[in-house]
C-alpha cells in the first residue's frame, strides 16, 4: 500500500448479511460475507476505497421504528445505489467478511436497519482509489469527524498489520458525545493512558476524543485538538502523514494544519456519487494543478475519493 492503489476487478457481487448491530440511536454496523469471486477481490480491499449498496429492494421497518424526523421521507423510492466505505476486512479462507459503519439519515439508509442475517445485497465494488502510505514515514495521524470513522479503522487496522513500526493516533470528534459512532468508551484507567475508543484500542492504537460541547474529552473542535497535540510534538513534519475523514468543514482546516506544520496529509472526500464510476458526472471535485494557478474538476468516485489535500480547493 505504498502506492497509491485504485480499484481494479470492479463488478457486481452478492453479499450475504452476516449481522446488523445497532450501536446508538441512529449508528449501525453491518457485517457481511462474500464467496467466492466476491470474496477473492474484496480480500484486497483498500481503506478509502467503496462500494455502492442497492437497497432498494429492501423493506421499511415498523412504522413505530421510523425516527420522526424520517416519517415524510421514509416513503420516497430508493433508485439509486448508495456509497459505503468499509470499516473492516477480514480474509479467511475462501470467504471474505466486511462490516459497515452507516448512520440512518434517509429512505436509505433507513431500509438498511431491517436487514437481517441471511439476507443477500447486491454490491457493485471495488471503487474509487483508498489511502496508501509513503515510504520514509514514522507517524500517521488519523482524524475523524463523525461518521468519517470507518474507512480510517480499516486504515488502523492495515496499520497495525502491515506497517508495525509505524507509530498511530487517532483523533476522533463530533458535535457531542452521543454523536460519536463507536460502540463504546473504555474504562477510566484506559482513558488516562490514551486508549479512548476500543475500536482503534484493539489494534494498540492511541485515541483521542474531541467533542464541540464538551460532553467527552478534548472540549472543542478535533482540529484544535489536533493542533495542540502538534504543538507539543518533537518530531519533523516530514516524518508524519495525516489521513483524514469527515465533514469538509473539518477537512479543510485539517488541510491548512498540515500545510502550516508541513506535513503530507491525504483526505476522503464526500460527494454525492450516484453511479459510482465516473458516468454521471455528479461528484466533481475542483483541484490545483501543480505547477500553475489553473484548477480542474476530477471525479470523487474515480479519482478519489482519496486525494492529497494540497491538491483540493476547499
Amino acid at each position: 500500500m505504498s502506492e497509491k492503489c485504485s480499484a481494479a476487478n470492479k463488478g457486481i457481487f452478492c453479499a450475504a448479511v452476516r449481522a446488523n448491530k445497532q450501536l446508538g440511536q441512529r449508528f449501525y454496523r453491518l457485517g457481511l460475507e462474500f464467496s467466492g469471486a466476491g470474496a477473492e477481490v474484496f480480500a484486497n480491499f483498500k481503506p478509502g476505497q467503496f462500494v455502492e449498496l442497492d437497497v432498494s429492494g429492501t423493506a421499511l421497518p415498523p412504522a413505530e421504528a421510523i425516527p420522526e424526523d424520517l416519517v415524510d421521507v421514509s416513503g420516497r423510492k430508493v433508485l439509486l445505489r448508495r456509497p459505503f466505505s468499509f470499516c473492516d476486512v477480514t480474509a479467511k479462507k475462501n470467504k471474505t467478511f466486511v462490516e459497515i459503519l452507516y448512520c440512518v439519515v434517509g429512505p436509505a439508509t433507513l431500509r438498511m436497519t431491517t436487514l437481517a442475517a441471511g439476507d443477500s445485497v447486491s454490491i457493485i465494488g471495488p471503487l474509487g482509489n483508498g489511502f496508501w502510505v509513503p515510504e520514509s514515514k514514522k507517524r500517521a495521524l488519523l482524524v475523524v469527524g463523525g461518521m468519517g470513522a470507518g474507512p480510517l479503522e480499516h486504515l488502523a487496522k492495515v496499520f497495525t498489520a502491515d506497517y508495525p513500526d509505524m507509530e498511530v493516533i487517532a483523533f476522533a470528534g463530533a458535535k457531542t458525545v452521543k454523536e460519536l459512532p463507536f460502540e463504546a468508551r473504555l474504562d477510566e484507567i484506559s482513558q488516562q493512558l490514551g486508549f479512548s475508543l476500543g475500536e482503534f484500542a484493539k489494534y494498540g492504537i492511541e485515541s483521542l476524543v474531541a467533542t464541540d460541547d464538551g460532553s467527552a474529552g478534548f472540549a472543542g473542535l478535533v482540529t484544535d485538538c489536533l493542533s495542540e497535540w502538534l504543538g507539543k510534538s518533537d518530531l519533523a513534519g516530514e516524518n508524519m502523514i495525516i489521513y483524514g475523514c469527515g465533514p469538509e468543514q473539518m477537512l479543510a482546516q485539517v488541510a491548512e494544519i498540515a500545510k502550516d506544520k508541513k506535513i503530507d496529509c491525504q483526505v476522503s472526500m464526500e460527494r454525492m456519487m450516484a453511479c459510482g464510476i465516473g458516468v454521471c458526472q455528479s461528484c466533481a471535485v475542483e483541484c490545483r494543478v501543480a505547477g500553475s494557478n489553473e484548477t480542474v474538476y476530477k471525479l470523487c468516485c474515480e479519482d478519489g475519493p482519496v486525494f492529497e489535500s494540497r491538491e483540493v480547493v476547499f
